[in-house]
Parts: C-alpha cells; sequence; structure tokens
C-alpha cells in the first residue's frame, strides 16, 4: 500500500487535479493489514487485493489500524465522532476527507463509484448477476 501525507499529481488528469485519496481506519488486527495467522478472514484478502488494484490505479491508500496507529484515529474529528458510539462502527472509510463506508469493507466495485474513477471497460469487474456468475440468458 501506498503511504503517502498528501495527494500527487496524475499523469492522466488535467493540469491541476489531484488523485484521490482513500483511508482505512481498522479495528485492531494481529497485524497492519489483519492477513496473519491460521484464520484469515477471506473479506480481508479480497479488500486487501482490492486495495492493492487501487494503488495500480494511482489511488493513495493509507490503512491506520487501531492497534498500530492509534494516532490517526485521534486526529481525524469524523472517525472519533463515528467512534463515540461503537467500536462496532469500524471499519470506517474515507474517500478524499469524506466518509464512504462505516461498519463494513467495501467490494471493488463501490470504491471504483464512490471516489469516482474512470475505468476503460476492459477493466471492469465483472458483476455476477445469477447463482452461475453469468448474466442472465447468458448460460
Amino acid at each position: 500500500m501506498k503511504r503517502g501525507c498528501g495527494f500527487a499529481a496524475r499523469p492522466d488528469l488535467p493540469a491541476g487535479a489531484q488523485m484521490s485519496k482513500l483511508e482505512v481506519f481498522e479495528p485492531a488486527m494481529c497485524c497492519p493489514t489483519g492477513l496473519c495467522g491460521v484464520n484469515v478472514n477471506p473479506v480481508l484478502v479480497q479488500f486487501n487485493a482490492d486495495l492493492q488494484w487501487l494503488t495500480g490505479h494511482d489511488v493513495d491508500v493509507v490503512r491506520h489500524g487501531l492497534g498500530h496507529d492509534a494516532a490517526a484515529f485521534a486526529a481525524n474529528p469524523d472517525v472519533v465522532r463515528e467512534m463515540q458510539t461503537g467500536i462496532d462502527r469500524l471499519p470506517i472509510v474515507m474517500a478524499d476527507g469524506k466518509i464512504i463506508s462505516i461498519g463494513a469493507y467495501p467490494s471493488r466495485t463501490q470504491l471504483i463509484q464512490k471516489i469516482g474513477l474512470k475505468i476503460p471497460a476492459a477493466e471492469k469487474p465483472h458483476i455476477r448477476a445469477g447463482a452461475c456468475g453469468c448474466k442472465p440468458g447468458e448460460c
């Protein structure tokens, strides 16, 4: 994951435009990504892959774990406000300083939509419509 302190210019954006920044505030885990130990949560595996994919599309991704980076939680008034109602509000995902998800890890498709990424059709994730994964009438 990229660990940056701000925005950087993207060559594919107009002059003066900025890349998106995604911040993830997560509960305390055994390691910063939660991908450790014997029983790894498959949701975390997928979310980690989605974050890596976003970094490949020039999104600045920063993860803050409650057990590893508590100061980042305290420094963000929106996160502090959400945490006052309970730890179950985590994870909190912010895009460009605005909360886009509370209490669950968003999917890649949701992240793309919330960030407003323009992804070429060839790269868009396949959305399963039926039990087999095909679109209706394509089986």
